[in-house]
Formats: C-alpha cells, structure tokens, sequence
C-alpha cells in the first residue's frame, strides 16, 4: 500500500474537489433554476480534474521515482488513482445527493418530463442515487485511463536526443 500512498492522497484530494465543485454547481442555481444548463457547467470540471491528475503524477515523478519517470509508470500511476476514485464513488454520490443538493433527482425528473425527454418511468430509473454511482464508476474509470494517459505522456522524462 505504500507504493500507492501518493495516489491515495491524491484520490482524496480529488474526491473532495468533486463535492466542492457539486456545491458551487448547487449555490450557482445548476441543480435548480438553471437546471437544464448543468449538463455543460458539469463537464467544465475536467479542467480542474486534469491539473489534480498533472499535479499528481508530477507528485509521483519528483518524490517516488526521483524525477524520472516513463510513460509506463506515470500510466499506471493514473489508473490507480482512477481506481481509487471509483472505490470512492459511492461515498461521494451519497453525500453529493443526500446532503449537498437532495432535490436535484427529484429536479433532474421533472425536467425530463416536463420537456418529453423521457418517460416518468425512464426519469426515474435514470435518476437516482444507484445509477449515479454506476455511472460515476464507469466514467470515472474510463476518463481516469485515458486522462492518465494523456498526463503521463506529458510529464515523461523525456530521453535527450542523440546527435
């Protein structure tokens, strides 16, 4: 476990970024009066999720590996902290739905109705508190491998070239 200590730390770190950001969303009106504009507010959290991933593996490279890192390494070190981050899914879906914003299903629902997006039966198994936590698991993990890629590519040690 020591070996994933820096990536625990960042997990954590990253979960509570996730609760801080559903709060700004919630006191911003998304989860309410400006409810049918969440979906996008939402996806602006990838930026503050790629500069927790940078600094977490640039974390990793200075004090794991010595300042020298390989794609390899930084790759995996990303989808451990994917992996953690889905193992704290649950958790954070929970305080998120149950105390952050408590409404926001029973918004999302009516919304989805009212516009003739879905069915109430549809809404209903869509929005609650087991299909966020799925959701959340599959694309956390699927955004986590594919942004660790991406992050370790750039923070590599990178080979001087041979003249």
């Amino acid at each position: 476990m020591k070996k994933f200590k820096i990536e625990f730390k960042w997990a954590i770190i990253m979960s509570i970024i996730f609760l801080a950001w559903m709060t700004l969303e919630k006191q911003l009106g998304f989860h309410d009066t400006k409810l049918k504009w969440q979906m996008f507010f939402t996806m602006l959290i990838i930026f503050p999720n790629f500069l927790i991933y940078y600094l977490a593996l640039r974390d990793k490279k200075k004090n794991y590996y010595n300042g020298v890192i390989n794609w390899k390494q930084g790759f995996i070190s990303g989808v451990v902290i994917s992996f953690i981050m889905v193992l704290f899914s649950p958790i954070t879906q929970f305080i998120t739905h149950e105390f952050i914003t408590p409404l926001y299903f029973e918004n999302m629902i009516s919304l989805s109705v009212e516009s003739k997006r879905m069915t109430p039966e549809q809404a209903q198994n869509y929005f609650n508190l087991t299909a966020y936590i799925w959701q959340n698991i599959s694309g956390g993990l699927s955004f986590g491998v594919v942004i660790g890629a991406i992050v370790a590519y750039i923070i590599q040690t990178k080979e001087p070239k041979k003249q």
